[in-house]
């Protein structure tokens, strides 16, 4: 293999394996450290797919956008669609042809900066004293995301991208966002994805910018948070910068360490656009059981299933469900819960919405036997009470979206996509 197509996992301090990849093959391999696997140390890391085993993994079919080829672990890692907007547009200003970077330079860049605690190297060298400007940050990412010819002509300064692609390019999704820490008694903001140690609050921001759009996503989200929190439902403490940008603690850095997280894409290889049947919330469930969560954990995935339903959430799909690795205790835990909002443009008229996550094999019109059935087959106690606790907070709701100051007919729109159930 060519010298790029080989990098190093490493993770808790310590090199995991070895990850390859064959471009004319179309496939991806994956080889644990001998080291490693003598040491027994880590046995639950890769609970799925990946097998403990010396010799070396070979996996295709994982070639489609979700997973570029590599084993659905490590694909996590990965930027999604706007961390590869600036991706490009750093590879651009550097004269690179983003078309021709292979998978595995990718997650060289990503190197040590990415969520959760896998590392990758070699890696680019990038140096950690930057400082933070929401303002340049905001500016910079409007003429990428708009910009569709060479970024150069939009005046955008190298060390700018490079500084943006630093602390945006970790996290995935495809709303633009960043990663910032701020120290606990100065408050110094510095970038978030090289910093983990206990004196800085670790935060992941979705940033506020000018989309055409007549309300604010952030804003939408808050009121989706506050709602969520009050359904009890676990969630990392979040709060508005400036009243427009939507700052959430991060999960993946605790008390000074590196969190390995997997979404259910990860653990699974599962993604809508490979198999949509293998996007239902019985798999979910499925998962659950077999990482051996606990009963109250299953419960609290009934709970975020019967908000989505709800309040509309419709795009809850397998990567926006994600797990925790206990690297001392050896076993997963359900990660609080992410991404919970109204996901569509309440300016657009939609006939008919469907779910990403199917219940009881249906992705519309979900009535209360769809959900009384999962309880039944999960064994999920008190059903009915979970889900009149969770529609108990539809009046909470209503509050905290005309709280955030939206238009009255986004407003009206949203609620007007509540389902109720009769308990």
């Amino acid at each position: 293999m060519a010298r790029n197509d080989i990098i190093a996992v490493h993770a808790f301090g310590e090199e995991i394996g070895k990850v390859g990849y064959d471009e004319n093959q179309r496939r991806s391999s994956f080889q644990y450290n001998p080291d490693f696997l003598k040491s027994g140390k880590y046995s639950n890391i890769f609970p799925n797919i990946i097998k403990r085993i010396a010799q070396p993994q070979v996996f295709r079919g994982f070639d489609h956008d979700n997973f570029r080829g590599l084993p659905p672990m490590i694909a996590d890692s990965l930027p999604d669609m706007f961390g590869n907007t600036i991706f490009k547009a750093w590879m651009d200003a550097h004269h690179r042809d983003f078309e021709n970077i292979s998978v595995i330079e990718q997650l060289s860049y990503v190197s040590n900066r990415g969520m959760g605690a896998l590392e990758y190297y070699p890696s680019k060298t990038i140096p950690k004293d930057a400082t933070i400007n929401l303002d340049e940050i905001i500016l910079v990412l409007e003429q990428v995301l708009s910009s569709k010819a060479d970024v150069k002509q939009q005046g955008l300064n190298s060390s700018s991208l490079l500084n943006i692609f630093k602390i945006g390019t970790s996290a995935g999704g495809a709303r633009p966002k960043v990663l910032i820490s701020e120290h606990k008694q100065t408050h110094q903001v510095i970038p978030g994805d090289l910093e983990y140690s206990d004196d800085y609050n670790h935060y992941l921001v979705k940033l506020s910018i000018s989309e055409g759009l007549v309300y604010s996503r952030e804003a939408v989200e808050y009121a989706y948070y506050l709602t969520a929190s009050e359904a009890g439902i676990k969630m990392m403490d979040t709060h508005m910068i400036d009243g427009k940008h939507f700052a959430t603690r991060r999960f993946d850095r605790q008390g000074g360490r590196k969190k390995h997280i997997l979404t259910a894409t990860g653990m699974t290889g599962w993604a809508y656009s490979g198999d949509p049947r293998n996007s239902s919330y019985e798999n979910l469930f499925r998962l659950a059981l077999y990482l051996k969560l606990t009963h109250s954990e299953i419960s609290q995935l009934y709970r975020r299933m019967i908000f989505n339903v709800i309040y509309a959430n419709f795009d809850d799909h397998m990567k926006n469900h994600s797990f925790i690795y206990d690297e001392q205790q050896d076993l997963w835990q359900l990660a609080p819960a992410y991404d919970l909002t109204y996901s569509l443009n309440p300016m657009i008229n939609v006939i008919r919405n469907n779910r990403v996550l199917s219940i009881n094999g249906k992705r519309s019109d979900i009535l209360l036997n769809d959900l009384l059935s999962i309880a039944e087959k999960f064994t999920i106690k008190n059903p009915k009470g979970i889900i009149s606790q969770v529609q108990s907070a539809a009046e909470f709701w209503k509050e905290q979206l005309q709280a955030q100051q939206l238009p009255e007919v986004v407003v009206s729109k949203i609620l007007r996509e509540r389902q109720t159930f009769d308990v």
